[in-house]
């Protein structure tokens, strides 16, 4: 799962297992459903996506009281233009709390094209989310910099962060009381099939990353008859939403920017920070303290520093572009570098304020979190002793949770026997969505097709560069096809990653100029926490 809005993989490959066709249902006419009311296409095209057209679907904010209250849903779609027609393929970018208009386009653009062709690719935001209705925003400001150091010093200071906390989700209950019973997984689910019926469609295609594919699996737990096709791509863990989840990304995250520093060694001729990954590591912690105590700019300090890197926890294609901001203020003093990459990959963008609103919303509904700020302390201090670099910083991101208005649910079991073929794809390394999750997903889903990228540590595999990957998407898309493994091991197949990237020529990652290959436009929609 993936969290804070604003930025946010791997060719050469081996395969492990068979082929097997899986039987695709015809697709539905589009009489067969009676669709819902108020749902009209009008264009909206953009640069790169012509055929881009929006709409807005109405649904009941409370599900059990289908003749209440309505919100809106605000959805995007490339339109199919093959004779061959598959019916609609929503995506999802994951979140909560991440809009999904973009994605359609995306999604659209970077399957190739006589796949796409046979879907209408459909993305939307989610209830609460962008341009739908009512959104939500609860504190403005609350992210801005110069925020309190997330490691606490002292009582005191685990105090102040305790309370700014506390006046977060004090602020969503004040401004948005009314919405918050409804902001869960579950009513997000049902709103889906209300997209199906204003669609027109019997079943649906979906395409999840992260958080996304939660959603995907909650909605195939209450409409299993409903999936024609599901794809889901760096997985949370079922067994873990969401306090543990956060817990495990503790640990994972800091192997990530372990990886980080040994990287930034290996090419000591480029950054001049040393040969050695742990003295690597030591000079970015020397890095924090010193801009804990001195904000690079007046703007980045320990806590913004953490959000500057966190997004090479999710895509190593940002590593060149950290290094140099890194290398820059250590070996210069150039806060400006710092300030200039926190804009790009920390700060948080125009949408940031609704983004954690609604992650906060449907994270804390979801599910039970402790009510005692005991554990919350003990559980911190534990992980943080073995992995420094994110534990507090994710605590407080999550810790309105421990005093959040409105009473939890019970977390869906998602086991399922009644789906066709699903694909599963998850790396090894991913820090937001550690392997682990993804092998509890395969094992609930009976039938579930589990590919695997050996090695890779980015969070969003497809799509994203390795044709080996693809190659299973778009098998899969085309006709069902879904490797079948021969027994070993839980992989039904098994992908190498693509190489970690190389450096780059100073001025380019100077000017922190990211480029336009799929994986960074990938990674630009799913964001550093979404």
């Amino acid at each position: 799962m993936t969290k804070r809005a604003g930025i946010l993989v791997a060719a050469g490959a081996t395969v492990a297992g068979l082929l097997a066709a899986a039987p695709a249902p015809a697709a539905a006419s589009p009489a067969s459903t009676p669709p819902a009311p108020g749902l009209s296409w009008t264009d909206c095209p953009t640069e790169n996506h012509p055929t881009l057209q929006c709409a807005k679907v109405t649904t009941p904010l409370d599900h059990a009281n289908p003749s209440g209250r309505k919100i809106t849903l605000a959805l995007s779609r490339v339109p199919h233009t093959a004779k061959t027609f598959q019916g609609p393929l929503l995506v999802n970018p994951g979140g909560p709390g991440g809009s999904g208009l973009s994605m359609a386009g995306f999604v659209a653009s970077a399957l190739p094209e006589k796949v796409a062709s046979q879907y209408d690719v459909i993305g939307f935001d989610p209830r609460g989310v962008g341009k739908s209705s009512p959104r939500l925003d609860c504190l403005p400001g609350h992210a801005d910099p110069v925020r309190p150091d997330s490691v606490p010093a002292s009582l005191r200071a685990e105090r102040i962060n305790r309370d700014r906390a506390a006046a977060f989700a004090r602020a969503c209950g004040e401004k948005h009381g009314d919405v918050l019973p409804y902001m869960d997984t579950v009513s997000a689910a049902k709103d889906l099939d209300v997209i199906r019926r204003a669609l027109g469609a019997e079943k649906i295609n979906y395409f999840g990353y992260s958080y996304g594919t939660y959603l995907g699996a909650v909605y195939a737990k209450l409409h299993p008859e409903r999936v024609r096709r599901l794809v889901l791509d760096s997985v949370v863990g079922p067994d873990d939403v969401w306090y543990q989840g956060n817990l495990n990304q503790d640990y994972a995250f800091d192997d990530r920017h372990k990886a980080f520093a040994a990287w930034v060694a290996l090419h000591d001729a480029v950054y001049g920070l040393g040969t050695d990954p742990a003295g690597v590591e030591a000079a970015w912690y020397r890095m924090r303290a010193a801009v804990a105590a001195e904000p690079a700019g007046g703007r980045v300090g320990a806590s913004e520093l953490e959000d500057t890197f966190l997004p090479g926890g999710y895509y190593n294609g940002y590593w060149p572009y950290l290094a140099e901001a890194f290398a820059a203020y250590v070996n210069d003093r150039d806060t400006e570098a710092l300030v200039t990459a926190y804009d790009n990959f920390g700060a948080t963008g125009p949408g940031g304020g609704n983004s954690y609103s609604v992650y906060t919303a449907v994270q804390c509904r979801d599910a039970g979190w402790p009510r005692h700020w005991s554990a919350w302390r003990h559980d911190a201090r534990r992980i943080h002793a073995k992995a420094p670099f994110m534990t507090w910083n994710n605590t407080w991101y999550n810790a309105p949770c421990a005093s959040w208005p409105v009473a939890p649910l019970t977390p869906v079991d998602v086991t399922n026997h009644r789906l066709p073929a699903t694909l599963i794809l998850q790396a090894t390394g991913d820090a937001a969505t550690p392997y682990a999750g993804a092998v509890s997903m395969h094992r609930k889903l009976k039938g579930s097709s589990f590919v695997v990228e050996e090695g890779g540590g980015n969070h969003g595999i497809t799509l994203s560069g390795n044709a080996c990957l693809d190659k299973h998407l778009t098998a899969y898309l085309t006709d069902g096809t879904v490797p079948r493994g021969r027994g070993t091991g839980e992989a039904d197949a098994v992908c190498a990653a693509l190489p970690d990237p190389k450096p780059l020529p100073a001025a380019k990652a100077a000017a922190q100029s990211v480029d336009n290959s799929t994986g960074s436009r990938l990674h630009g929609l799913l964001g550093p926490r979404h």
